[in-house]
């Protein structure tokens, strides 16, 4: 079990810049491919289905910009990878938004780096609910990396969020590759006595064993009891010094494109730390 693909989401350099210096630690230590794909941020079909132009004036200077501007962020990605000695790789630009676009992409990959969407950013060039809609749909493991994080590798120290559901016994599964180089994983479990999946008493048990069969070095935490388990999750990577969450992404298309349970919201919004998440 390993990463041979990795793709990763490009954009400006000041929020690119450590997921893809993350995602060439990670394609190198795997051995993998590196994808860096580049949205144009509209898709040029959108015009020919309203019957527009693409030659109208205005309409083809901006079009023009938004290549260019694509471009710009995979020369930047080129440079970067090539320099950090990433043998296998490619830059690509994809004509469309990133949520789709990304998702897409991401269809032929072991492994989808993204950034996770900074609310207070003024000119954003993804939608607000990039990481969310990346996870829910792309049916592949989401590496999240938050605003202004400043590491170039992640997985050291690693946190399970276990309830034994399968949302998060993928995400587990999907986790591996990272697991298997980490110090130690940590697996900590909230409010047992009322999670479904969790009255077999020997659900972790059977994950640590799983686990160490991997090759990984895990740990169980005593169970807490918390309101907002979220809040309670990140408190405890906190303490315990964490460099990568591993939790399931939980949501079902209903009503909106997606809504989404306490826990992941709460993580997606407030993570400081790398999160990889599964659907």
């Amino acid at each position: 079990m390993a990463y041979k693909t990795i793709l990763v989401h490009l954009d400006q350099k000041e929020r690119a810049a450590s997921r893809i210096r993350i995602a060439a630690n990670l394609a190198k230590a795997e051995d993998a491919y590196l994808i860096g794909a580049a949205m144009i941020g509209i898709s040029t079909l959108t015009f020919r289905e309203a019957r527009i132009s693409e030659k109208d004036p205005a309409l083809a200077a901006h079009l023009k910009f938004l290549a260019e501007r694509a471009e710009g962020f995979v020369e930047g990605f080129v440079q970067e990878v090539n320099a950090m000695g990433v043998l296998s790789y490619e830059g690509r630009v994809v004509d469309g938004e990133a949520n789709y676009g990304i998702s897409m992409q991401a269809r032929y990959s072991d492994l989808v780096v993204i950034g996770r969407t900074n609310l207070n950013e003024e000119a954003p060039i993804v939608q607000p609910d990039f990481p969310e809609f990346v996870v829910i749909h792309t049916g592949r493991p989401v590496l999240l990396i938050p605003p202004g994080y400043e590491k170039d590798t992640v997985g050291s120290k690693v946190l399970i969020s276990w309830n034994a559901s399968k949302e998060v016994r993928r995400a587990v599964t999907d986790a591996i590759p990272l697991l298997r180089r980490a110090d130690v994983v940590e697996v900590a479990m909230f409010n047992v006595d009322s999670e479904p999946d969790m009255r077999d008493e020997a659900s972790v048990t059977d994950l640590a064993v799983y686990l160490a069969r991997h090759g990984v070095n895990v740990h169980i935490l005593q169970p807490r009891q918390a309101r907002n388990i979220g809040t309670a999750l990140l408190e405890i990577a906190k303490e315990r010094g964490s460099d990568l969450l591993v939790l399931g992404g939980y949501g079902h298309t209903r009503f909106r494109q997606f809504l989404l349970g306490g826990v992941t919201r709460t993580i997606l919004s407030e993570s400081p730390l790398p999160v990889l998440m599964s659907h």
